[in-house]
This record gives C-alpha cells, sequence and structure tokens, in this order.
C-alpha cells in the first residue's frame, strides 16, 4: 500500500508532522522528528526509554542519512547509498537505534535486524547455505558485528561473517548503477574499532567495509544506558 503522507506518522490516536511538505519533497524538522523517536522509543522499548542529548550528534547524523537529506550528508561525507556501520561502546544505544531510526522513513524499503551471532549459529547447524541465504537481496543490519564466534561445520571452521560482508559487497556492486543509485544496502553495529575489525574479518574484508559502509561512531566515552 502507497504511503500518501510519509511526513505524518499516526502512532496510536496520536499524530507526529516530522516535516513539511513541499512540492513533492519533504522538508523535515530535526526536532519534530527526536520527539516522535522519544515517543517511538518508548512505545518499542518501554517507558525507561529516552532520547539523551549528548547522542543528538549521532542521531542527526543518522536521521539526515534515513531521510536521504543529500546537501547535509555532503557536507558530513555520509553517502546516503552505502549502509551504516553503527560502532560505539557497549550499552550506548546502537542496535535500539538502528531498530528504531527506521520508522521515520515508512516509505523507504526497510531492513531486519539480526544478531551475527545468531547467523553463526545457524552456519553451525545448516552449514553454508547461510552464507547464501544472508548474501541474497534483502535488507539486513547485523548486530554486534565482531562478537560472534567462528563458524564451524562438519569440522570446518568458517569465518561466516567475513564471508557474508564479501558476498553483501559483490551485491551491493551489482546492483548500484549510476543511473539508479541506490543499490542493496548492508546496515552492522559493532562494538569493536577499525583495527579489531580488521584483526577479526582481515584486510580484504576490511576494505570492503569501507566501500559498503559510511561509519558514524558514538563517544568512546559513551556511558553504559542499561545500567
Amino acid at each position: 500500500m502507497k504511503i500518501q503522507l510519509p511526513h505524518i506518522i499516526i502512532e496510536g490516536s496520536v499524530q507526529y508532522q516530522l516535516g513539511e511538505l513541499v512540492g513533492n519533497q519533504i522538508s523535515y524538522d530535526f526536532k519534530k522528528i527526536l520527539i516522535y523517536l522519544d515517543a517511538k522509543g518508548k512505545l518499542l522499548f518501554g517507558r525507561n526509554f529516552k532520547i539523551y542529548e549528548e547522542d543528538e550528534v549521532v542521531l542527526y547524523k543518522l536521521c539526515i542519512y534515513f531521510i536521504r537529506d543529500f546537501e547535509a550528508c555532503k557536507k558530513l561525507d555520509i553517502d546516503p547509498n552505502k549502509g551504516i556501520l553503527l560502532s560505539g561502546p557497549v550499552g550506548c544505544g546502537k542496535t535500539s537505534l538502528m531498530k528504531l531510526l527506521r520508522h521515520i522513513v515508512p516509505h523507504q524499503k526497510s531492513y531486519e535486524v539480526i544478531p551475527a551471532r545468531n547467523i553463526t549459529f545457524a552456519f553451525n547447524n545448516i552449514g553454508y547455505k547461510t552464507i547464501e541465504e544472508y548474501g541474497n537481496s534483502s535488507f539486513y543490519c547485523f548486530d554486534d558485528l565482531g562478537v560472534e564466534t567462528t563458524g564451524r561445520h562438519f569440522g570446518k571452521d568458517c569465518n561466516v561473517m567475513g564471508e557474508i560482508l564479501l558476498s553483501r559487497y559483490d551485491l551491493f556492486v551489482r546492483t548500484c548503477h549510476p543511473e539508479r543509485s541506490r543499490g542493496v544496502k548492508t546496515h552492522a553495529t559493532t562494538n569493536l574499532n577499525a583495527q579489531e575489525l580488521e584483526e577479526r574479518y582481515g584486510n580484504r574484508v576490511r576494505s570492503r567495509m569501507r566501500q559498503l559502509f559510511n561509519l558514524i561512531a558514538f563517544d568512546k566515552e559513551s556511558v553504559d544506558k542499561r545500567t
């Protein structure tokens, strides 16, 4: 079903207007988006959810990416046609935000958030079909990338997520054409820094990740919001 007014979102009996429709373009208001995100977050995660002022810089980058504000993205060196790699310390809110932000653009193709360790567990049970499944044309956000164990199926070890990232990169390249710009995107969250990711997956995968993702990072001193 086509969404006629994607800048107006209704939750229960409350209507949230995230911006104004100007011609066939939406002029979003960041403050109004934050109000909606706070309300939607409470619906998804409980009444203790809140938007932290110190996270607004990260939230702004994520919002301009998801609403495809090309001018703002260009100023911050964000490519709207790549995916997002959201990094930060344990408990800073990465997973919640990636589950939440997709709701501000109901007119866009969404993605499924899948814990990386669950994918490795699936590989251990059913083998290489798992890599084929997650290398397909669906949109995914791989959660907690880098903390999963090495996969093992019938006595053979496999860096499962490394192989999937290579497949996702190939898929992105095949589907991202200059005339239509948008390829099949991959998102991820991680607690690891760039050096740790390279140690975990190797230089080849790390190189592909630079082309596959925009890196958006929380401050390394961000507090654990789950405590």
